[in-house]
């Protein structure tokens, strides 16, 4: 059987099953042992798309991102938005992390797995940690952008301070520092193991008995933050309904407006990619706190595969996000082509957004 490495289900701090091998899984005793040639089996032709997609999502992650950085990050005549903090911090973990993707992409195509000789084992952590931590940052700076888009429109008067460049960007590092500490025990407790072909980059057997706080993670990473979302943009909608009437300045309401839809795609587009991941995850997760034979079955291994690739899509679905709806992106872009800022060749990229 062809040895899947994948980094499919980014390392959530402790979680107590292997991510990143599907073959050897963790066991709950040290003598009880499974026929992963059973119900267990790869899905047919992963060595083949796993890496293809990885490349694919590498090659537009990494220039998309840095697109996105470019042009967020250098300012022209007028200054950013408060709301390009966290598209720029997006953009920061999402490069970060596509970085590693390179590396899974050899696994996956190698016979012997995880095998990059005397770095095996450094990669398999750093990668790791890499990974946990850009899934935390990016849920966390999605949460704050629905909070901000919630305190810039509902309370719009009381929340000046909050609003504040300086705020924000305090915020910004308080997120990356709580999701580098969250991200320690992917860190420490991933290793390279030998798995049923070769090696695997995957979770110390040792930390089996702590699957239930997985599930908590779950809740904490995913479910939680998206019923914060949820609440944000309810009362936001209600209070766009309540106040469409009185357009005591229609230009800084339509802007506002725009601006609520754009957070709002990226939102629907992080929900839409890591909800079918966590749901087989959860499944996962529960299938080893009953220890029945759910956690052998095929379609649980290969629809966790299909949706952990799905998850990384997101990591470049954002800069598509701003090239087509957000109008002041496409302007800055505009203005760093024609002062010759970017030293990125977009040009012609640039000459069709110019356009619309």
């Amino acid at each position: 059987m062809q040895s899947t490495t994948s980094p499919s289900t980014l390392s959530m701090g402790d979680e107590a099953y292997s991510y990143y091998s599907y073959e050897n899984e963790s066991n709950f005793t040290d003598n009880e042992t499974y026929d992963l040639s059973g119900d267990f089996s790869d899905l047919p032709g992963s060595h083949i798309f796993l890496p293809i997609m990885y490349y694919l999502i590498f090659f537009t992650g990494f220039w998309g991102n840095i697109f996105v950085i470019v042009v967020v990050g250098s300012k022209g005549k007028r200054a950013g938005r408060l709301v390009d903090i966290f598209v720029l911090n997006l953009a920061m973990a999402d490069l970060v992390f596509v970085l590693t993707l390179p590396l899974w992409a050899i696994s996956s195509s190698q016979t012997n797995g995880w095998d990059f000789g005397f770095a095996s084992e450094f990669l398999c952590k750093l990668s790791s940690y890499i990974i946990s931590v850009n899934r935390f940052s990016n849920i966390f700076f999605l949460t704050c952008m629905s909070i901000d888009r919630y305190l810039a429109i509902v309370k719009m008067m009381d929340s000046r301070y909050l609003r504040s460049s300086k705020c924000i960007r305090i915020t910004c590092a308080a997120l990356w520092i709580i999701s580098g500490i969250l991200g320690v025990p992917s860190l420490i407790y991933r290793k390279v193991a030998p798995s049923v072909d070769g090696q695997s980059c995957q979770e110390d057997e040792k930390l089996a008995i702590l699957i239930g706080m997985n599930l908590g993670m779950v809740f904490l990473t995913f479910i939680f933050p998206v019923l914060i979302i949820m609440v944000c943009y309810g009362t936001i909608i209600m209070h766009l309904n309540r106040h469409c009437a009185a357009a005591g300045n229609a230009r800084a309401e339509g802007r506002r407006r725009h601006s609520l839809k754009m957070v709002l795609c990226i939102i629907v587009a992080f929900v839409a990619s890591w909800l079918p991941y966590n749901t087989f995850k959860s499944i996962k997760i529960i299938s080893y706190l009953s220890e029945g034979e759910l956690r052998h079955k095929a379609w649980l291994h290969n629809g966790f595969l299909v949706s952990s690739c799905l998850a990384f899509l997101n990591s470049c679905v954002n800069s598509a996000i701003y090239f087509f709806l957000d109008h002041h992106f496409r302007r800055r872009a505009k203005f760093l082509q024609l002062k010759s800022f970017t030293p990125l060749q977009f040009s012609h990229v640039l000459h069709r957004l110019s356009q619309k």
